[in-house]
């Protein structure tokens, strides 16, 4: 099984702690925050871990070459030559992720920390049989997010709404997603969103479903302080 990890750029949202190291390489609860990631996916059986950067890729391959071998898992890099959003670079690594086998893939995004059930998550997406599943987390205020409506007993996406000025859910995108291979024949290689063009497509054909996060979950690039974010971590 396959991953790829969406690293993207400089990290302005991280600085000054991104002055001095690629964002992947920030140290988060004593190791890097992509570290976190890794082994979660290496303990559900991922043997290869693609990931998607357009700055630094030498800095950050030569940093995890300690853990590609004390971990057992591969790692290699899908370096963009200009910023291709969090769509395009999924069909720029198509060739590193589709081995023929038809098996799904993990697509994170790297500011994410979270309790990582992806072993529950690929028994999630083989019940629906749907093509592509996203997790979601709940937020006490929804209007400042995009909201994946949602149906609460199957799980099946039907919309999502911006910032929605009246109540439609309280659910929004995590960012950890199990793409079937086909997903990829949705994306054009260009910079394109995966959550506002590639994602309502696949509603729309009904076939995303989305997975409610147990547990903690918190986007690293928005917290306003590293302390704080480690100490709900912990």
């Amino acid at each position: 099984m396959k991953a790829l990890i969406l690293v993207g750029g400089f990290g302005t949202r991280l600085r000054p702690l991104t002055l001095s190291v690629p964002k992947p390489l920030v140290d988060f609860a004593n190791k890097p925050m992509i570290l976190h990631q890794i082994e979660a996916l290496k303990a559900i059986g991922v043997t290869e871990v693609v990931l998607a950067i357009n700055y630094q890729p030498e800095v950050v391959l030569n940093f995890l070459k300690e853990f590609e071998k004390k971990l057992d898992i591969k790692i290699t890099c899908s370096q963009e030559t200009e910023p291709l959003g969090t769509a395009g670079p999924l069909a720029l690594a198509r060739d590193k992720l589709i081995d023929g086998s038809g098996e799904p893939f993990f697509v994170l995004n790297s500011d994410v920390i979270s309790e990582y059930p992806l072993k529950e998550m690929i028994h999630f997406h083989k019940g629906h049989g749907g093509e592509a599943s996203i997790m979601v987390t709940k937020v006490d205020e929804p209007s400042k997010y995009g909201v994946v409506v949602m149906d609460e007993t199957t799980g099946k996406v039907e919309s999502f709404v911006e910032k929605p000025k009246i109540f439609v859910g309280n659910k929004i995108n995590a960012g950890i997603y199990l793409l079937n291979p086909s997903v990829l024949d949705r994306i054009e290689l260009r910079p394109t969103s995966i959550e506002k063009e590639v994602f309502p497509n696949i509603a729309a054909a009904n076939q995303l479903y989305a997975m409610v996060l147990p547990g903690f979950w918190m986007d690293f690039g928005c917290c306003g302080e590293e302390d704080e974010c480690e100490s709900l971590f912990m």
